[in-house]
């Protein structure tokens, strides 16, 4: 089914399940807590599990070119982590197992030119994504989730600019998930609504083509 009232850790499984062979090398470069994998079975994939906390950038990962099955990335989706002072860093009160989760809980460095709020959140999945496509093999998995957001009072449907970008750079977007959370989201103290509160969020399933044969969506059958 393609919508789900659940957990990430409720979801995944069966996406995995459902495109990802047992036995697959699976990179998960924005591990966190491994909350995703919870409910997995721990002999079911070869996961190589990393994040900024341990070292590794998902923007240059440590793999050589073709080596991977399958790329899971689960980077902040939310523009108000990207902030140059802490004093500004979304995340606290209530929010702050969100901000634990998905954030190192530091501002963002300032650089010259650089992207911010929602661009900036758009600039690192498609870098990741940049990274992710140089370490798969041709039709290998990369799951990617994310949210829509409200950034500067103007909707930005974050899944929809990424299935254009990665398709545009060689990605086939085979598979999309809802998932929708099972508990009410924070009410915002706003003088007057002007968006849908967002109680839902996305994984996307998007398959590398082979640059030789972009239109063949599957790899060849082996023959014996």
């Amino acid at each position: 089914m393609s919508a789900h009232i659940g957990t990430n850790a409720d979801v995944f499984p069966l996406i995995l399940d459902l495109h990802v062979p047992p036995g697959s090398r699976v990179a998960d470069v924005t591990w966190g807590k491994g909350a995703f994998w919870r409910k997995v079975r721990q002999d079911g994939y070869r996961v190589l599990g990393t994040d900024l906390q341990t070292g590794v950038d998902c923007r240059d990962l440590p793999y050589p070119d073709g080596g991977l099955d399958c790329v899971v990335l689960d980077p902040p989706y939310m523009e108000g982590l990207f902030r140059r002072s802490e004093t500004h860093l979304a995340g606290a009160g209530s929010h702050a197992p969100f901000r634990a989760s998905y954030s190192a809980g530091q501002a963002t460095a300032p650089v010259d030119g650089a992207p911010r709020y929602h661009e900036a959140v758009i600039d690192l999945y498609l870098r990741a994504g940049a990274e992710a496509r140089r370490v798969l093999r041709n039709h290998g998995v990369f799951i990617v989730k994310c949210q829509d957001e409200v950034s500067a009072n103007r909707q930005r449907l974050t899944h929809v600019e990424l299935i254009n970008a990665y398709t545009a750079d060689g990605f086939y977007c085979k598979d999309l998930f809802v998932v929708v959370r099972p508990n009410r989201p924070v009410v915002a103290r706003l003088l007057r609504q002007e968006h849908a509160r967002k109680n839902h969020s996305y994984f996307l399933v998007f398959i590398k083509l082979d640059p030789e044969h972009p239109n063949r969506l599957r790899a060849p059958a082996s023959r014996s």
